[in-house]
């Protein structure tokens, strides 16, 4: 099958979802699966596969063939700790003239105090939706008597964008645009799941867009280290599938490795151009996480040299671990991957889409939604 999705990277996408070739591939993901102690779980980390997973049917499916897929910490809305919201709302509440800009699901995320939807702005402030950090920036120079900050969030696909627009902020000398950075990166919160044994996730679905940028190099040590199988994949049901049976196989024969099941657009070394980029721009940092708390390195900040564009250090917040999830929610276990949306006794009543009690009901990436936007499908 391998052969068959990969030998013309220009076939219709349409092929990508063809039924035969997705009851082929299931057929020998069963037949891999049968040879081992099932059900083997394999977690996929990009939330965008976990949306692709319930919208196509996927998640039963391999559970019938024998494999638990497990949902992990690939949304970046859902992994922002709540401090890093009552922060945004802080800024926008108590300063005047000031415009916050972020993307509206962030807008949507529940915290003690609100959500930055719901919040009133201080006198001459507001809140602005934007599609594009370069959009927040535009913004900055259209209305040079006000404070404009993006909130910015994501992991390695967004944050070059993010650190582009300081870079030509910096160029252009415009010192009313900062950013309150939340930046993740995808690597070191995948040891701190490993090593968690009540977990005991056997596979690994790498996520594809992240994998665009830094290439496959930085997930070696879990396959080295660890001894887990992997694979990077992309977005479409047969790409999913084809990466699962690729980790089955791996498995199967003992040996793991990081394949690149994605390599229609993923290089093995990723975006170079990217990669210096943030190199030059950003440094690492211990994170907090939602549901994994603090991890060595995990996060990323603007260099010293960038320090006026940091919203965190112009404007002295102080952004500490321990706000938590409000009181029920379990968004932090799905997270983990230790629970399944249906899990939490709030899902489904006391939080839906219309009304969130957890950012993973808010986000399009977000495990919760995905189950609740597709559970007709049995998922």
């Amino acid at each position: 099958m391998k052969e068959k999705l990969s030998a013309n990277p220009l076939r219709k996408m349409k092929e990508f979802r063809d039924k035969k070739v997705i009851q082929a591939l299931l057929r020998e993901i069963e037949a891999r699966a049968s040879t081992l102690s099932t059900p083997v779980k394999i977690m996929e980390v990009c939330g965008t596969h976990t949306m692709t997973i319930h919208r196509y049917g996927l998640k039963n499916l391999l559970l019938e063939a024998g494999v638990e897929m497990l949902s992990g910490p690939g949304c970046p809305v859902c992994i922002t700790p709540n401090e890093f919201h009552e922060a945004a709302i802080d800024l926008v509440t108590r300063r005047a003239d000031f415009i916050l800009t972020t993307f509206g699901d962030m807008t949507r995320v529940p915290t003690r105090i609100g959500s930055i939807q719901t919040t009133v702005p201080a006198q001459g402030s507001r809140v602005k939706i934007v599609y594009s950090p370069e959009e927040a920036l535009e913004i900055a120079r259209k209305n040079p008597d006000k404070d404009i900050v993006f909130f910015g969030v994501g992991f390695e696909t967004t944050i070059p964008g993010i650190a582009m627009t300081v870079k030509e902020a910096d160029e252009d000398r415009l010192t009313n645009y900062s950013i309150l950075s939340a930046f993740w990166i995808i690597p070191p919160p995948l040891k701190a799941i490993v090593k968690d044994k009540d977990i005991a996730v056997q596979g690994f679905l790498y996520p594809g867009h992240v994998s665009v940028i830094i290439g496959k190099e930085p997930y070696q040590f879990i396959a080295e280290e660890y001894g887990i199988a992997g694979a990077i994949t992309g977005f479409e049901p047969s790409d999913i599938l084809l990466s699962v049976s690729s980790i089955l196989g791996q498995i199967g024969g003992g040996q793991a490795v990081v394949a690149n099941e994605y390599t229609r657009v993923v290089k093995p070394s990723g975006n170079p151009r990217a990669r210096a980029l943030m190199e030059e721009m950003l440094e690492a940092k211990d994170a907090h996480w939602r549901g994994l708390g603090l991890i060595p390195q995990s996060g990323l900040k603007l260099k010293k040299r960038y320090a006026d564009y940091d919203a965190e250090n112009k404007y002295g917040l102080s952004i500490k671990a321990g706000s938590g999830d409000l009181p029920g929610c379990r968004c932090g276990d799905v997270l983990k991957g230790r629970i399944g949306p249906p899990d939490c006794p709030l899902y489904g009543d006391q939080c839906t889409p219309d009304s969130p009690y957890g950012p993973c009901m808010v986000s399009f990436e977000g495990a919760c939604l995905a189950h609740y936007k597709y559970s007709f499908r049995g998922t």
